[in-house]
């Protein structure tokens, strides 16, 4: 089963798919905030037979919630109708998710140019499905055999 993660921001929403044993993160694309970009996602699970979808959310550093969790939850709440019944749609802790996409493209600088941003979205998705996989396969599954 793939599994999407969706980097919400108010400009772009930068995606990223598992590979078919949801073990790798891989950029997939960006796109740009629209009405009925939840269509458009549902459209993408259905293609790609996405069976999960994990949704950065962005907590403040305190870890409370802020007007942007508040605002995916709302963009949440909406892709939910618009997925299949069958997709479980889970929310993953997202701060510092672009600062990381930023320095591990060897950003020093806030992106510029409308590509770089992009990009940075992109690679800010695959973090948090990075993450996400990494969590729910437990540390085990990063276990030598010699160390089982």
């Amino acid at each position: 089963m793939r599994i999407l993660g969706i980097d919400h921001g108010t400009v772009r929403i930068g995606l990223a798919l598992s590979d078919e044993l949801a073990m790798i993160a891989n950029p997939l694309k960006t796109l740009d905030v629209s009405p009925g970009i939840e269509q458009e996602i549902a459209q993408i699970v259905r293609q790609k037979q996405i069976g999960e979808v994990v949704i950065g959310m962005p907590y403040k550093m305190d870890g409370e919630r802020g007007n942007a969790a508040a605002r995916v939850e709302k963009f949440a709440d909406r892709l939910r109708k618009a997925l299949p019944d069958d997709v479980t749609l889970v929310f993953v802790d997202e701060r510092l998710s672009s600062k990381v996409a930023r320095e591990s493209l060897g950003f020093t600088h806030r992106p510029k140019d409308r590509e770089e941003k992009r990009l940075v979205d992109q690679v800010a998705a695959t973090a948090i499905l990075q993450d996400y996989l990494n969590t729910r396969q437990g540390p085990e599954a990063w276990l030598l055999p010699e160390e089982e």
